[in-house]
């Protein structure tokens, strides 16, 4: 347990994620963005905080123009050639989405990985790899933190999506009031 006061703990958190995003390579990013960007539909995969993580950047892409969903849900359409699957994953070893992309590369679509593991089994299949640095439930990382478990990598990974979209906009020269028509408004 940290001994830490709040606002010390709040500087040591936020500096970790400042890390783990400024680590990022650009090309991976790049990589991560184009495919997205050139896909008819996107599909996201994880489990627990990961998952919660990656419903946040769901919702941003369809603000975006990215035709976005989750795996399970109960209006997902069918995987393809022309689509991706997004693999968030911080071990690479999750029984659950390391199945589903190999079901997804069965029907040709590209995997992209989301982790800390770039050496995982997930890894192994996919065509894009994003790596973040920080611990996984299965140790390694070069970026470690004050707090349990995988945090960082969920934490991370929802600001990550929020970034992407961010290039996404700029990419496609989208306003705030344009992305806003996407918005819900059963609110």
């Amino acid at each position: 347990m940290s001994e830490l006061t709040y606002k010390e703990q709040v500087n040591r958190i936020t500096g970790e994620i400042n890390t783990v995003l400024r680590n990022i390579d650009e090309t991976q990013i790049q990589d991560y963005t184009r495919i997205l960007l050139n896909a008819e539909k996107v599909f996201f995969i994880g489990v627990g905080r990961v998952m919660l993580a990656l419903e946040t950047t769901v919702k941003r892409l369809n603000h975006v123009g990215v035709n976005a969903c989750v795996v399970g849900a109960v209006n997902e359409p069918p995987i393809g050639q022309n689509d991706v699957l997004v693999v968030g994953s911080g071990s690479g070893e999750s029984i659950i989405p390391k199945h589903i992309a190999t079901c997804a590369k069965k029907y040709h679509a590209k995997v992209v990985h989301l982790t800390s593991n770039p050496a995982s089994s997930i890894a192994r299949v996919a065509d894009v790899i994003v790596d973040f640095h920080c611990g996984s439930k299965v140790g390694g990382g070069s970026i470690t933190s004050i707090q349990p478990m995988t945090t960082l990598f969920e934490q991370s990974l929802m600001i990550f999506g929020d970034l992407v979209c961010l290039e996404i906009m700029k990419e496609k020269v989208l306003s705030f009031e344009e992305v806003s028509k996407w918005h819900a408004n059963l609110e």
